[in-house]
């Protein structure tokens, strides 16, 4: 787990103490029974090889007096082991998460400084000759824009400043390039831009993981999914997706049943209408126009105490896209153009190189009154959908739907998995230590490690046990109950034997 973050992003050796540090509770909980088994081993059989164990029966101490000390071993290993399990463990590997998210400025300069380039979220190439932390800019900058193996596009740029926003669960980081120059793949042509700015989270170091979470936060996911960020995340893909297939609709609609009839998006500040031959929904949370779009641009003035419309400019492109931006519940819609001229009221005109972009557009009540409710996993789910789209979803939208179940349904598997076989393990402990007095004492005549050899067998078999139902438990298609009784079922084994090694002990 240190050495991930050293490779993939170049952590320094100040964080790599502290991870070291946040990593000793996960490391813990594995070392501290197998210490304590080791250490149980080797004194009672220690005690036993020296006939001391005889010389105490002999002045009338029973066995079950002298096997107290390795009992109450046995429970506090036990007791700490469920704690750093359930609680210490999870709030380290956050605070190790936290370092990391501190750090996160650092590390991508401390990259781009190093390899000369890094990769932002497998989305974004961003190469630099020259990485300054202290005020915070890139020089001589090339950004390629990456979605399946495949460049989309590539910038060229003088310079560029990065801004890290903080946010609860990541960094966003901001790029914001200045005198760059842009192709597109898609259109293969290069033009001119002034200044260009896209965010992106900063990857986490490890994954928002169930097997992270404490006891309270497990159950707190199980009473609200929302609250697990990849679901979250996930629920918001779907439900773009939906706005963008709702809004693609709604123009497909207007344009089909209204000739020469302007569809309309507003914001506070800006006011536009436009036409186009075609439009559709695409897979990247995105509404298409092509073929002769026209837009028409206006501000609002105030005029014998009313607010009139005033008409800006009207824009001609033969491509268009909408793209659906913002809050979960209150998404806004950007317009980019594709090289579009443009013409004032007062008969200038000209032409646009680039993708000029309008932000902040409104959504109209004709697609906000078909999202029925604000819970997002009802608003995407089959029944709404489906009631909301008569045509149906796209295979892309019905693709994320799906994806979104099943990583529902597995994460609330993890999370009984995970507290299984936490439990499992931290009873577990009580047993493997009682194993190892036992085993340490009927074996005093061999050497001493081949007790703690075998006494470790049976610990192997638990730990296996465990590993296999967490698989069983978290497989959609395997019953989660097989899961859950192997792991219980090796812990019942391991009693069974702990109970027939002292059955022979006191027998003898």
């Amino acid at each position: 787990m240190v050495l991930r973050p050293v490779q993939d992003y170049g952590v320094g050796p100040r964080q790599v103490i502290h991870l070291m540090v946040y990593f000793l509770p996960i490391t813990l909980t594995f070392v501290l029974p197998i210490a304590a088994l080791f250490a149980t081993t080797l004194v009672y059989g220690r005690f036993a090889a020296d006939n001391e164990l005889d010389a105490c029966k002999a002045s009338g101490i029973s066995l079950l007096t002298l096997l107290y000390p390795g009992l109450a071993l046995a429970i506090m290993v036990a007791i700490a082991n469920l704690l750093l399990s359930f609680h210490v463990m999870p709030a380290f590997v956050q605070r190790a998460e936290k370092s990391f998210k501190d750090d996160a400025k650092q590390i991508l300069f401390r990259n781009i400084q190093r390899r000369g380039f890094y990769d932002l979220d497998g989305k974004y190439l961003i190469y630099a000759d020259n990485a300054n932390l202290d005020n915070e800019t890139l020089t001589g900058v090339v950004i390629t824009k990456v979605k399946d193996s495949r460049i989309e596009d590539v910038v060229l740029a003088e310079r560029a400043k990065v801004r890290f926003n903080s946010n609860k669960r990541f960094n966003e980081v901001q790029i914001i390039a200045h005198n760059i120059y842009q192709i597109g793949f898609d259109n293969e042509e290069w033009f001119d831009v002034e200044s260009l700015s896209f965010t992106r989270e900063f990857p986490p170091l490890m994954a928002d993981r169930i097997k992270f979470k404490k006891i309270d936060e497990m159950k707190k996911i199980r009473a609200d999914l929302m609250r697990f960020y990849p679901i979250a995340r996930k629920a918001h893909e779907v439900y773009t997706q939906f706005v963008a297939e709702l809004l693609a609709q709604d123009i497909c609609g207007n344009i089909a049943d209204r000739n020469d009839s302007y569809y309309a998006l507003y914001s506070g500040e800006k006011f536009i209408e436009f036409i186009a031959a075609q439009c559709g929904a695409m897979n990247d949370k995105k509404v298409e126009l092509f073929g002769d779009v026209v837009i028409r641009e206006y501000d609002s003035v105030i005029e014998s105490d009313q607010v009139k419309r005033r008409l800006l400019r009207t824009l001609q492109c033969q491509r268009a896209m909408l793209y659906i931006e913002g809050e979960e519940f209150d998404p806004t819609v950007m317009m980019e153009m594709y090289n579009p001229s443009w013409r004032k009221p007062n008969g200038d005109e000209g032409r646009m190189a680039g993708r000029p972009r309008i932000r902040g557009l409104i959504l109209p009540k004709t697609v906000t009154d078909r999202l029925e409710t604000r819970d997002i996993l009802k608003a995407v789910g089959t029944a709404s959908i489906d009631s909301a789209l008569p045509e149906g979803p796209s295979v892309k939208l019905a693709g994320l739907q799906s994806e979104l179940e099943r990583r529902i349904i597995v994460s609330l598997l993890e999370i009984r998995a995970e507290v299984h076989s936490r439990l499992v393990f931290g009873i577990g402990c009580l047993a493997m230590i009682l194993i190892g007095v036992g085993l340490g004492i009927l074996k005093k005549e061999g050497h001493l490690l081949s007790a703690f050899g075998i006494s470790a067998i049976p610990s192997a078999v638990l730990i296996a046990c465990i590993m296999s139902g967490k698989q069983i438990s978290k497989n959609t298609e395997a019953n989660a109950g097989s899961g859950i009784l192997l792991m219980w079922g090796g812990l019942v084994f391991l009693y069974f034997l702990a109970g027939f090694i002292y059955y022979r002990l006191l027998k003898n």
